[in-house]
């Protein structure tokens, strides 16, 4: 679970343009947003690592994921609307919950 969220967090940084593209257009400074998701990503992928935040860590994911999930809707919608990709993006939905339930279990 750890590697996932660092990778994630990294791949903020390495291709911010899929972010972006994602990122519904009432969010306030998207770049900036985009780049402190990614920085969290990161700190909570190896704070899950460390047994002393590893609680805190996991926490802080499930917080992330439920104030991440509106982006996810949005792009679930951009892709109804472009008829692309809509399989993919519409099964993305009810893992955030498997991924929500994956960082319960550290707490």
């Amino acid at each position: 679970m750890a590697s996932l969220y660092v990778f994630a967090g990294v791949n903020h940084f390495v291709k911010p343009a899929f972010y972006l593209k994602i990122t519904p257009k009432w969010v306030p400074a998207p770049k900036t947003i985009n780049y402190f998701v990614g920085l969290i990503e990161i700190l909570l992928g190896i704070g899950l690592l460390l047994g002393s935040t590893r609680q805190f860590s996991a926490a802080g994911i499930i917080i992330l994921l439920v104030a991440v999930f509106p982006a996810n809707v949005y792009h679930f919608q951009r892709a109804l609307k472009k008829k692309k990709h809509v399989l993919p993006v519409f099964i993305r939905l009810p893992f955030q919950g498997f991924l929500i339930y994956w960082a319960y279990t550290f707490l």
